[in-house]
């Protein structure tokens, strides 16, 4: 039997991990932390995501923690004026083949969690993995307690910081994107029924914009604000007061900003990418997810590229140990091109999309304004889309 071992577990890692399960590979995840678990708030899963889901068997586990989303808005953060919207029901479930939907990253992380359990994925807790050897048609990932855990394939799943990657790539520490999230969840109970929707909801403004939509199966609000401030230092879910929220987005629109009072208990991160690399494997180790190619959140599509990995990677494995290298090396090539324009278009939407300001704003909301829904799912179905990412 083949013995598949993942560092991390995140969603990336298992994802991984119950793809390779479902092939009747052995499995052993490695994780850093004591406890298997997930911090943060609300993932976009496009239909790419469902797509992945259901291949991996856990489609109905995430649906029913999902919310589904009727459309995607987008506002005048400073005037409260509509410029467009995206439906994403009726013809776009008809041409992708799958819903939108938003959901918490732990219920996300859960139903992978209670998967791999169930297809008895051997998880352990406690071991960071800081590095890996290989020798005689083995992998062998290498650990800060000292520890080492051979199998016949290493998949490093171990994020924006990955260990695996720095002695596989080298490309020293994330680049540091400048720009600032305050993130934040709220009772839905508290939110006044008019500003109550089944949209995913943006407010551009001139260097600043805000999203908020429904989590938990529409008990919670997610709200989500970001700022294009030059931000050079990295920071990960730092405190901040609410009065230090409010003054940095004090422009927003009255109905925005109703929702932005509401938030309690905010977060501070500094976002982080990579430049995409053209390797992500050395022999019988193999990079996914934030680890092979970290990507800002603009897109929506962090979460969607990892659970494509791991729908590839378990297509592609399904072959004797001797043959591994070959399987990984297609891997690599066959997820590279996409993953790394993927990168690149959140990359623009971030800085031509959702911040700028004065007449490059004006172009955009008329271009934006131009477009018609067909038009907009032509622009997404590259991306959505489920037909050019699993490699066979």
């Amino acid at each position: 039997m083949t013995h598949i071992l993942v560092a991390g577990g995140g969603i990336g890692g298992l994802a991984v991990a119950l793809g390779q399960a479902r092939n009747g590979n052995r499995v052993t995840v490695l994780e850093s932390r004591p406890e298997f678990g997930e911090i943060g708030a609300g993932i976009q899963l496009a239909p790419n995501a469902f797509h992945a889901l259901d291949v991996l068997g856990v489609r109905e586990r995430v649906a029913a923690r999902a919310d589904f989303i009727d459309e995607l808005r987008f506002m005048d953060g400073t005037t409260g004026r509509r410029i467009t919207a995206m439906p994403l029901t009726g013809g776009y479930r008809a041409r992708f083949g799958n819903p939108y939907a938003v959901v918490h990253r732990a219920d996300l992380h859960r139903a992978l969690l209670d998967g791999c359990a169930d297809a008895g994925v051997e998880l352990l807790g406690g071991h960071r993995v800081t590095g890996y050897t290989q020798r005689a048609g083995r992998a062998t990932a290498l650990t800060a307690a000292g520890d080492r855990f051979t199998a016949d394939v290493l998949i490093g799943a171990d994020g924006l910081r990955s260990a695996v990657r720095e002695q596989l790539v080298g490309d020293g520490p994330p680049r540091i994107s400048g720009h600032t999230i305050y993130r934040a969840v709220i009772p839905m109970s508290e939110v006044p029924e008019r500003l109550r929707t089944r949209a995913v909801t943006l407010w551009a403004g001139p260097g600043w914009h805000f999203v908020h939509y429904p989590i938990g199966g529409g008990d919670h609000l997610n709200l989500a604000a970001t700022r294009d401030d030059g931000a050079r230092e990295e920071i990960t879910g730092a405190p901040a007061g609410r009065e230090e929220v409010l003054a940095e987005f004090a422009r927003l629109a009255d109905g925005a900003r109703r929702l932005l009072e509401l938030g309690r208990d905010w977060r501070i991160w500094v976002l982080c990418d990579r430049d995409p690399v053209d390797t992500w494997v050395d022999g019988r180790v193999a990079l996914t997810g934030d680890a092979a190619h970290p990507m800002l959140q603009y897109a929506a599509q962090g979460a969607c590229m990892a659970l494509e990995d791991a729908v590839a990677l378990a297509t592609l494995l399904r072959c004797d140990p001797a043959d591994m290298p070959q399987r990984l090396e297609k891997y690599n090539a066959v997820r590279r091109e996409r993953t790394a324009r993927t990168t690149h278009t959140a990359r623009w939407m971030g800085s031509e999309l959702y911040h700028p300001a004065g007449a490059r704003a004006a172009e955009r909301d008329a271009l934006l304004a131009g477009h018609s829904a067909e038009d907009l799912h032509d622009v997404v179905a590259w991306l959505h889309g489920t037909t050019d990412f699993i490699g066979t």
